[in-house]
């Protein structure tokens, strides 16, 4: 029994060593379509200015998934006008088009300090464990997303 456990610790030792050399890859998984209603804001809070997108629908496709943004959710940001910072927290539920619904929580950050602008999410998604979306469980997830009229959110598993 000693044996067998210091082989699985060398494994995993050197699996993460490994692991550490190599440089992540990016699998793109999708792109959302997300509707939103106008924002509005509930004024300075003690953790900065709150302001609300309400979502109201949608779409998104992607090679290994396709269907529709639920209406409901809505991203929840806190604005640091000092900082030029935003950070967002979008949290919402999408529909495949065979039926599966699958829980989004969507963070990120929106900054325009010194006339840079940089905006980048980390989507976690929570699909049925006996699903054929477990995959989304199971993975880290970036996101590029972009203004228009309305959020396109390309997603990329990190690998």
């Amino acid at each position: 029994m000693k044996k067998f456990l210091l082989l699985v610790c060398l494994s995993f030792l050197t699996l993460a060593a490994n692991a550490q050399e190599k440089i992540p890859e990016l699998e793109y998984v999708c792109e959302l379509k997300v509707k939103c209603d106008p924002a509005y804001s509930v004024g300075k809070t003690s953790h900065g200015k709150r302001v609300i997108i309400p979502i109201v629908g949608g779409s998104f496709e992607g090679p290994k998934l396709k269907g529709t943004v639920i209406r409901g959710g809505a991203d929840y940001q806190l604005v640091d006008e000092n900082q030029e910072r935003t950070e967002l927290k979008a949290i919402y539920d999408i529909k495949t088009d065979d039926g599966v619904y699958i829980h989004v929580c969507n963070e990120g950050i929106l900054s325009t300090k010194n006339g840079n602008f940089y905006f980048r999410t980390a989507p976690k998604f929570e699909a049925p464990n006996d699903s054929k979306y477990d995959w989304l469980n199971h993975a880290i997830f970036v996101c590029i997303p972009q203004v228009k009229d309305y959020i396109s959110l390309k997603v990329w598993r990190v690998k």
